[in-house]
């Protein structure tokens, strides 16, 4: 529903204040009352009316003085006035314009000439501060951060904003039709995530209260660009052939890769750092322990273990420093290869204490690089299986891991297990930024876990994707991921 206009009218006669008040009141507008002209100012001001019907006749200070004061104050100086008067001669005409009158009636009114020119009036005044206003969010829009798009049922860009048109990749400068598609100018510049949100694209996503289901579009990191991540907001407004769709891209990159690189330092401090402590740790208690019964021979030996977990103890906390100076996490530093799997997968099962796992497919593989460091690639492997025994029923999960080769710059790799199955609901959220699912970042969050969520944002960044689905045979996951190769 519009809202009503607002017509101010200003008469020290009751009865022509009662007049105006029976002829218009029909007409559904707001009417206030003023009886003289510094009651006038305060109200004009207060209410900033779309009309104000202006009595020239009045004690103390006439209509043509009110109209002057009104439109020398920048609140009301474009508030449309009707100057209402007996008076039919030319030179009251003149004085009236010179004042800043809009429009003149003379009394007695002809009532339909009188709600004719009050609605042109209102009509108009309205039309104006519609045009202002959207002049000013033009120009708002226009020198805005974020991109803004327009998009029609065909899902065609009506507008783009300069920032819009240059996250894009189209010219900054134009102003006329852009030729394609949002869906296609948007996939030959960015991966859609998660992807199966995107899957019923124009249509907003379906929220629940416990996770927000958030579209992301993700440029990959290279070697020479950083990733860059968006958010892209929706909003349907009607229109009248059908309903457009606002698009707010939003960049959260600094705030993705500060989650993720706050999680990653957790998760590298954690695995690298644990394993060679307790080695340290173990053996000095045993030397402590059993100094006096050992020989010279063996008191050497066990000195020389302790000073090897010290030597990689402090290669690994090198390796973590070395990473923090880091200014691309994902790929700087030679990439994984996948000849060193096998290793790393007894490794991590001994680490996580997995009696069962083995790796088939990457035999055929081992000249292949992965694009992720190695680790990175240790980080992603270690959260999945991770996860594997954190919500296995009995902490045993049977893990099978499977490498094949997609294409000639993509590889596969597929991790089974035997755990639990997730209903379709569980599996469309298993991907979602963990900075939605854990406000604090406390680890606590109930359900699938955050470990994937990292996996995800670590994989998206350097353009490989991510998909989990049942077991056919069984209960238990499978976890697929397309990671990017390294040319030779």
């Amino acid at each position: 529903m519009n809202p009503k206009s607002s017509i101010l009218i200003v008469d020290d006669e009751a009865v022509g204040r009662e007049t105006l008040e029976s002829l218009l009141i029909a007409g559904g507008y707001d009417l206030f009352f003023a009886t003289n002209g510094p009651e006038t100012l305060e109200k004009a001001r207060d209410l900033t009316p779309d009309l104000i019907l202006l009595d020239i006749m009045m004690p103390g200070m006439n209509g043509f003085e009110v109209c002057r004061h009104l439109r020398a104050d920048k609140v009301t100086a474009e508030v449309p006035v009707i100057m209402v008067t007996a008076l039919d001669d030319h030179d009251s005409r003149i004085e009236g314009i010179e004042a800043g009158a809009d429009d003149f009636i003379s009394k007695p009114y002809d009532r339909t000439e009188l709600r004719a020119r009050v609605k042109s009036i209102t009509r108009l005044n309205r039309y104006r501060n519609l045009l202002n206003e959207r002049q000013k969010f033009e120009w708002v829009i226009h020198q805005s951060e974020d991109g803004y798009l327009i998009i029609n049922s065909g899902d065609e860009i009506l507008f783009a904003n300069p920032r819009g048109r240059l996250l894009l990749n189209l010219p900054v400068e134009g102003t006329g039709p852009i030729s394609g598609k949002f869906m296609d100018i948007v996939k030959k510049n960015y991966n859609c995530e998660p992807e199966g949100l995107w899957k019923n694209w124009p249509n907003q996503p379906v929220k629940d209260t416990n996770r927000q289901t958030l579209r992301y579009l993700v440029r990959p990191e290279t070697q020479t660009e950083e990733n860059l991540w968006l958010l892209a907001d929706t909003l349907s407004l009607p229109s009248v052939s059908g309903h457009n769709l606002v698009v707010r891209l939003f960049d959260v990159t600094e705030k993705m890769s500060n989650q993720t690189n706050t999680w990653l330092f957790h998760s590298m401090i954690s695995h690298k750092l644990r394993t060679p402590f307790n080695a340290i740790l173990g053996m000095i208690c045993l030397i402590e322990d059993i100094s006096s019964e050992l020989s010279n021979p063996e008191l050497t030996e066990y000195s020389k273990l302790a000073h090897e977990g010290a030597t990689t103890y402090f290669n690994s906390l090198e390796s973590i420093l070395q990473y923090i100076n880091l200014s691309k996490v994902i790929q700087s530093g030679p990439g994984f290869n996948l000849s060193e799997l096998s290793p790393l997968i007894s490794n991590l099962g001994t680490d996580l204490k997995i009696e069962s796992i083995s790796g088939s497919g990457y035999e055929n593989l081992k000249d292949k690089k992965l694009v992720l460091t190695g680790d990175i690639f240790e980080i992603i492997l270690l959260k999945i299986l991770e996860n594997s025994k954190k919500f296995h029923p009995a902490n045993t999960p049977e893990i099978e891991i499977e490498v094949s080769e997609v294409n000639s710059k993509n590889i596969k790799i597929q991790i089974g297990d035997n755990g639990i199955s997730l209903s379709p609901d569980q599996l469309s959220k298993i991907w979602m930024p963990y900075y939605q699912a854990d406000k604090y970042l406390t680890g606590e969050v109930k359900g699938i876990g955050l470990g994937l969520s990292l996996v995800s944002s670590l994989v998206w960044q350097v353009g490989g994707t991510c998909r989990a689905y049942n077991q056919e045979k069984g209960p238990g996951i499978v976890i697929e991921l397309i990671l990017p190769v390294r040319d030779n």
